[in-house]
C-alpha cells in the first residue's frame, strides 16, 4: 500500500477502527484508507452496510452489480473478495470467467442479464437507454433502481480508494485479471 500503517490513532480513527472490526471482522482494504479520513470512512462504512445489506436488492443481484463495477474498475482486491459470495448466490463461474476477462458474459438467467446490462450502461456510458431502465424499473421498482444505483456508486468509490493507495490482495490470493 501507498501508505505507511498507522500507529497512534486518534480518538476518531479508534472509533471508526472499532465500528468497522465489529461489523466486518476487521480492518481490510479499502477500509484500511478510510481510516486516514474518518468522516468518509464513517459514511462509506454506513453506505456499504446498506447497499450489502440492507439494500431492496437481492443478495444474488448485488454480488453480481459489485463484481461488475469491480471487473469495471480493475479493482482486483473487491473481485477477489467477492467472487465466492457470487457464485455462493448462484451466478455461474463460466459467465464471472468471462466477465473477468472482459467479454460479453453471456448470462443464463434474464435478472442476472438485466443487472449486467444496466450496470454497464451506468458504467461505461455512464447513461441508460430507455429500454434497459424500463425493463430494471419493472423487474426492481423504483427503490431497487435507486438502490442499485448506489450500490456502484459505493463499490466504484471502493475501487477508486483500492486501486489509488495500491491495497494489496490478501496473502495467498492471485489478481483476477
Amino acid at each position: 500500500m501507498r501508505l505507511s500503517p498507522l500507529e497512534d490513532l486518534t480518538p476518531s480513527q479508534t472509533a471508526l477502527r472499532d465500528l468497522i472490526t465489529e461489523r466486518r471482522g476487521g480492518i481490510h482494504g479499502p477500509f484500511q484508507v478510510l481510516l486516514r479520513s474518518p468522516g468518509l470512512g464513517v459514511a462509506a462504512e454506513a453506505l456499504g452496510t446498506y447497499c450489502m445489506g440492507e439494500s431492496a436488492l437481492t443478495p444474488r443481484v448485488r454480488e453480481l452489480a459489485l463484481l461488475i463495477t469491480a471487473q469495471r474498475f480493475g479493482a482486483q482486491h473487491s473481485w477477489v473478495a467477492h467472487l465466492g459470495k457470487a457464485t455462493d448466490a448462484g451466478i455461474p463461474a463460466a459467465a464471472l470467467e468471462r466477465l473477468a476477462r472482459g467479454d460479453e458474459p453471456s448470462f443464463p438467467d434474464d435478472e442476472d442479464d438485466l443487472v449486467y446490462r444496466f450496470a454497464a450502461s451506468v458504467l461505461d456510458e455512464h447513461f441508460v437507454a430507455d429500454d434497459i431502465f424500463a425493463a430494471g424499473l419493472a423487474r426492481f421498482g423504483e427503490s431497487g433502481l435507486v438502490d442499485l444505483i448506489g450500490l456502484l456508486g459505493n463499490v466504484a468509490l471502493l475501487a477508486m480508494l483500492l486501486n489509488a493507495f495500491q491495497v494489496e490482495l490478501p496473502p495467498g490470493a492471485r489478481s483476477p485479471w
